[in-house]
């Protein structure tokens, strides 16, 4: 029983670390497609992806960008994997939120 908890154990541990890393990949390869474009004034926040993404070669990615004082929620599909495939291909699915601030900061 305690080697079934061990294996479960670090089975979780790597795929904990799979599941972040993935994110990291991802974030970057957005990054790239950015300044690949002119967009380097755009910011990518946060990333968000189904908790399986890792595991698969088609995957739906909401990125969070941020312009000046605009805000978007884009979704990305990304097909083959950032990690283990040569080959990664991402299209920009819609627009999902656009929030903008008016008003002066103080």
């Amino acid at each position: 029983m305690g080697r079934l908890i061990s294996l479960i154990f670090i089975a979780a541990l790597a795929y904990g670390g799979l599941y972040f890393y993935y994110g990291h990949v991802v974030r970057q390869a957005i990054d790239e497609q950015l300044e690949a474009r002119g967009l380097t004034a755009l910011e990518v926040q946060r990333i968000d992806y189904h908790p399986l993404a890792p595991l698969s070669t088609e995957a739906t990615i909401r990125a969070e960008v941020s312009y000046r004082g605009a805000d978007a929620t884009v979704t990305i599909r990304l097909q083959g994997h950032p990690i283990f495939s040569d080959e990664m291909r991402m299209e920009l699915d819609g627009l999902q939120n656009l929030r903008l601030r008016f008003g002066v900061g103080g």
